[in-house]
């Protein structure tokens, strides 16, 4: 999951060159919804209960209609390897949210500490490195909403279908792009590149359809913490592909805040291996 969704940061600026916010949306959500429903009948999952499907609409809602839309609109004014960083906090507003229930304990509030100063040092200003204020607002946004989702997932989503219960979040984010993408500037800013095009198709069948089902069955597994520690690898992998493939800056301080996240990482694993 962390070397698909690192790797999808890095489709979403390809993608952008062709496809609006929300049509980018749209798009990958349809294509997605279908294959994981169809998916889902051919091996006989049984139906989520009647009562799940408006927290499963709900939570669609949330991490697919408003935080990933929050992230792809956000790549226009930052780069693809800072906002992977950024989306770094999500555990630790997850840690926040649940700590009445599931305390973190010294090690994991270390571990969600050591992350966080990781991210300081990568988005920390500097003479030439500066980040846009609003792309980062609307990423931080975006992270404290996907844990709110992430944890009404947990408390309310008791189905072990995991492709089914995937479809349905994503047909609600589909449902939101297709009626919001028409009022917001349409679906394509122009006729669509064929990079554009495979970058959209990577993200449907890989960064949706393989990595957010692997994403629920997460959820039900692992402390909500533990489980967005993903957050703090996807970073590797988008800054150095954002480096590689699209030319953005990778510096010698980038690497030490990406070894301070990783450090991160493991305090927090090391923590819940237990949960």
């Amino acid at each position: 999951m962390s070397v698909v969704w690192g790797s999808t940061y890095l489709a979403i600026a390809v993608a952008l060159e062709s496809f609006t916010t929300y049509g980018m949306v749209a798009v990958r959500f349809s294509v997605a919804a279908v294959f994981t429903l169809v998916l889902g009948r051919v091996l006989r999952e049984p139906l989520p209960p009647r009562r799940e499907l408006p927290h499963l609409l709900w939570v669609g809602t949330l991490l697919l209609g408003i935080c990933n839309a929050l992230v792809v609109w956000a790549e226009q004014h930052v780069s693809s390897g800072v906002a992977a960083v950024l989306c770094a906090m999500t555990p630790a507003f997850a840690g926040l949210l649940t700590l009445r229930e599931e305390p973190l304990g010294v090690r994991g509030w270390a571990g969600t500490g050591v992350g966080l100063a990781g991210v300081g040092i990568l988005v920390a200003p500097s003479s030439g490195h500066s980040i846009d204020l609003v792309g980062t607002g609307a990423i931080l946004a975006a992270t404290v909403i996907w844990a709110v989702g992430t944890i009404h997932h947990r408390r309310h989503i008791r189905s072990r279908s995991i492709l089914t219960c995937a479809g349905v979040e994503m047909l609600a984010a589909a449902v939101i792009g297709l009626l919001v993408a028409p009022l917001t500037g349409g679906f394509v800013k122009g006729v669509p590149t064929q990079k554009a095009l495979l970058a959209v198709a990577y993200l449907a069948l890989f960064g949706s359809c393989l990595a957010y089902t692997a994403f629920g069955f997460l959820t039900k597994a692992w402390h909500p913490v533990r489980a967005g520690t993903y957050a703090y690898l996807n970073p590797v992998i988008a800054v150095f592909l954002g480096a590689l493939l699209l030319g953005e800056t990778f510096t010698a301080r980038m690497g030490l805040g990406m070894a301070v996240i990783l450090g991160g990482v493991a305090l927090v694993q090391y923590r819940t291996a237990g949960a």
